[in-house]
């Protein structure tokens, strides 16, 4: 391990992390002369303009007429480093600064990466998972933005910029303080900061992300299930038009009501190896993933501490086997645990809508629940009652 990387006070170190930069292909930024700027200068700042640039003069002056030195010597005092830096300090001032987020912005999505699990035997690791998804959204959206319009970075007093004919990925590019990136065209802001053991900070800020977002989270689903927790693609072993008649003429009106409503809340029932699963599995990968919701599919541990991510527009849940769940909070077992009540909380939109945002994405998000069971005798009646569950099924037919 390099130590001296991280000694901050330690010139040698600091001149060989700029030279690290140059040749990994950062350039210096020169500010270039803006007429527009400098006339808002004038206007607004004319005191504090005059001055320094009289001051800037009397230096120079003082520097050409030294009388006890040859007037070569002059000259050369002129070009030495300590003259060129008062030089620059008076250019840094009548000249904009390099572009800058606006930290303004509501929307903001960042990422560790790469994400570290930490998984103990009585948990599971719903935490890793719900942060793997959040970075599977950041690199994706980085990916759709392509190539940016401008990659600066300001280390030891200097501002610096990669030239973006030369950018490949982000993994290869240097980066010693934090990075900005921008992208014109989209309106949208990147910020890295380099983190401990090799790992980096990804920022996203932009006015709007919520398309970008959908874009980059378009066919993803999430299985939080003890140890075979993972974030991938919705699968379907069926097609909808291999269940019966009367389950695809459901599926319609399902369809339709998906539309039509926010939040949904759907339950079929049924004895087992009638297809109540692999429905749900079906209507995710027909129906909801070509609309853009993101499918989580949860267990009975998952479900306890689960809510839905802020940042997603669209969700949809499914719950195999809920009446092991929402079971009757009037049986002995429903009150050892607070399933039922959490899953009450989701129906009604108290758990994530209670408290949100002005403008944010919380208000248009959308939520299906999908969920299933063998039997709806054990079901909590609250959770039953109307204005909860919006659509029940119950699946007669076996299905192979």
């Amino acid at each position: 391990m390099d130590f001296d990387y991280f000694r901050g006070n330690d010139g040698s170190a600091e001149n060989r992390n700029r030279h690290n930069l140059l040749s990994s292909g950062w350039r210096p930024f020169r500010r270039d002369f803006d007429i527009g700027y400098f006339w808002q200068l004038f206007q607004n700042d004319t005191h504090e303009l005059t001055q320094k640039s009289v001051n800037l003069a009397s230096y120079y002056a003082d520097a050409l007429g030294r009388k006890q030195y040859a007037w070569w010597a002059n000259i050369l005092n002129v070009a030495s480093d300590y003259t060129r830096g008062e030089l620059e300090k008076y250019w840094n001032y009548i000249t904009p600064e390099p572009l800058t987020p606006d930290h303004r912005y509501k929307d903001i999505l960042s990422t560790e990466t790469p994400i570290v699990q930490f998984v103990s035997r009585n948990s599971i690791p719903i935490d890793y998972v719900l942060n793997r998804l959040q970075e599977i959204t950041v690199l994706r959206s980085l990916e759709i933005l392509g190539r940016p319009d401008i990659i600066t970075q300001y280390y030891s007093e200097r501002d610096f910029y990669f030239p973006v004919e030369k950018f490949i990925n982000w993994e290869r590019l240097d980066v010693l303080n934090t990075v900005f990136a921008y992208w014109s065209k989209y309106d949208v802001w990147l910020q890295i900061d380099p983190y401990d053991r090799g790992r980096r900070h990804y920022t996203l800020m932009a006015k709007n992300l919520a398309p970008l977002i959908n874009k980059s989270t378009y066919d993803l689903a999430v299985m939080l299930s003890g140890y075979q927790s993972r974030v991938g693609k919705v699968h379907s072993q069926f097609p909808i038009r291999s269940f019966p008649n009367s389950i695809q003429d459901f599926t319609d009106a399902v369809q339709q009501t998906v539309l039509n409503q926010n939040q949904l809340a759907v339950l079929v029932h049924g004895e087992p190896g009638t297809g109540k699963t692999v429905w749900t599995q079906a209507v995710a990968k027909e129906i909801l993933m070509p609309l853009g919701y993101v499918i989580f599919i949860l267990d009975h541990d998952a479900i306890a501490n689960f809510v839905p991510p802020i940042y997603l527009e669209r969700i949809c849940i499914i719950i195999n086997e809920a009446d092991n769940l929402a079971q009757n909070r009037a049986s002995e077992v429903a009150q050892y645990n607070n399933k039922t009540e959490h899953i009450l909380s989701l129906l009604d939109g108290t758990l994530y809508q209670s408290v949100i945002d002005e403008g944010g994405i919380h208000i248009q998000q959308r939520l299906v629940i999908l969920m299933t069971c063998n039997t709806t005798e054990r079901l909590d009646p609250a959770m039953l009652r109307k204005g909860r569950v919006d659509l029940m099924c119950e699946f007669t037919q076996k299905f192979v």
